[in-house]
């Protein structure tokens, strides 16, 4: 089968792949994201796909998008970080590359790479929780990719965990990434440093004392490094994650669970803390089987890798 092109369009930046059918990338393309301007991101996307499909005989291309997409694949319902509120992007990329487009949503997209070509390549059931700016999520069921009826579910940052609590980039208080994400971490862990304690000392020299100028980076190398303040702030982090995998295993019952995103780069650090709160936390532990963690092995490539498994899959 010819290789198919998958595009990860995030905030920042544009990601894209030439993928064969054994999720080997044969050629990479990036382009900046002119995050506010809808006709500069979508002619940004077709330039990509231009360029990674040149000589080559391409008739599908898979878009993953940060945002609600419709169940369809072809409209971007709202997008938090980019300026995109019911755009038809299938129907104005296939105009501009004439190409057959998959749209879908990012995580998704990650998990479904995670399912076909990484972690969860041995499981038919499989939740992907990716621990980055916010936490994102994707469900495989019996071997599917889950959507939900309008296209937009396992939103699994915004389950409300803590009633009351703080306020998330959603609107909404209490949900599970004002606690959980990468930017939680940094929050905390930048309080630590304004506080002045001496726990913080190894922080706050990685920071040169300025608490804005620490990044999650930071934090997990100081924990790496043995630093007993960074390795509590990892632990807090993965109980949270580890609590709320608890809850969905209630629902969802997965074989296994696929922690990805630019957190999941600390590793054990992490993992050991979220299975600890996973088993301490789950319904009829002890006597029913348990589900197995695995840190995603396709890392910041699961999106545009999955986009484009997603199209084969489609065409199958």
């Amino acid at each position: 089968m010819n290789p198919t092109i998958g595009i990860d369009i995030g905030g920042t930046k544009i990601a894209g792949g030439l993928v064969d059918s054994d999720g080997t990338i044969l050629r990479r393309g990036r382009r900046e994201t002119p995050a506010q301007d809808v006709d500069a991101i979508t002619s940004a996307v077709a330039d990509l796909i231009a360029e990674l499909g040149e000589g080559e005989q391409i008739t599908h291309a898979g878009v993953a998008c940060a945002g609600y997409i419709d169940k369809a694949g072809s409209t971007v319902l709202f997008a938090p970080n980019l300026a995109w509120r019911d755009e038809p992007l299938k129907e104005r990329l296939q105009d501009m590359v004439d190409l057959d487009i998959t749209i879908e949503n990012d995580a998704n997209a990650a998990a479904y790479g995670e399912f076909v070509h990484g972690a969860g390549h041995d499981v038919d059931d499989m939740v992907m929780i990716t621990i980055g700016t916010g936490v994102g999520g994707g469900v495989i069921f019996d071997g599917e990719l889950f959507r939900g009826s309008y296209g937009i579910g396992a939103e699994i940052g915004h389950m409300r965990v803590v009633p009351n609590g703080l306020r998330c980039g959603c609107g909404n208080r209490g949900c599970l990434e004002s606690y959980a994400s990468g930017s939680a971490l940094i929050r905390e862990a930048r309080a630590l440093v304004t506080g002045g304690s001496p726990y913080a000392a190894t922080l706050s020299q990685r920071c040169g004392g300025k608490p804005k100028r620490l990044e999650g980076k930071d934090v997990t190398i100081a924990a790496q490094e043995g630093d007993p303040a960074s390795i509590e702030l990892l632990a807090d982090l993965g109980r949270w994650i580890g609590e709320g995998a608890a809850s969905l295993a209630a629902i969802l019952d997965p074989a296994r669970f696929v922690i990805g995103g630019g957190v999941a780069e600390a590793g054990d650090l992490l993992l050991a803390p979220i299975k600890d709160a996973f088993g301490r936390q789950l319904t009829g532990r002890g006597h029913r089987p348990t589900a197995t963690f695995e840190i995603a092995t396709l890392a910041n490539d699961a999106g545009l890798v999955g986009a484009a498994a997603l199209v084969r899959q489609r065409e199958a």
